[in-house]
């Protein structure tokens, strides 16, 4: 018997998907609506970003449209507090692999937005894409 997921995780991971759509990546509007104003990432890279730097550079990386897709896989979640939700995720774009981690959070409307999130690469990981 598997347990059913928290409505707040499987929102989370929606929205989460919501980010490696490339229409949604090109569009400030819709992107702008995923980010919560105090958002921070660690990238893969090492790259600390913010929001505003993120929201510039969104529809181009990982080569922009015509890109490789971003394949994401092994979704997990868990509710640390109400309207707080950690997601784990792995990736694989372009063959590079990494491990993921998000905090989304309910802003006062109530829409859930990513406040954090870091990438992990792996190294000598095996092409998966």
């Amino acid at each position: 018997m598997t347990t059913p997921q928290h409505p707040d995780v499987a929102e989370a991971i929606t929205r989460e998907r919501l980010l490696h759509d490339p229409a949604v990546r090109r569009s400030r509007p819709l992107a702008e609506e995923l980010f919560d104003p105090e958002f921070t990432e660690t990238g893969a890279s090492g790259r600390l970003w913010t929001r505003a730097e993120m929201l510039a550079a969104l529809a181009e990386l990982h080569g922009g449209e015509d890109g490789p897709p971003i394949t994401a896989t092994a979704f997990a979640g868990t509710v640390l507090a109400p309207g707080v939700v950690h997601l784990t995720y792995e990736t694989v774009i372009d063959g590079r692999h990494a491990r993921r981690s998000s905090v989304w959070r309910r802003d006062p409307a109530g829409t859930l937005r990513l406040f954090h999130h870091q990438g992990t690469p792996v190294p000598g990981a095996p092409d998966q894409a």
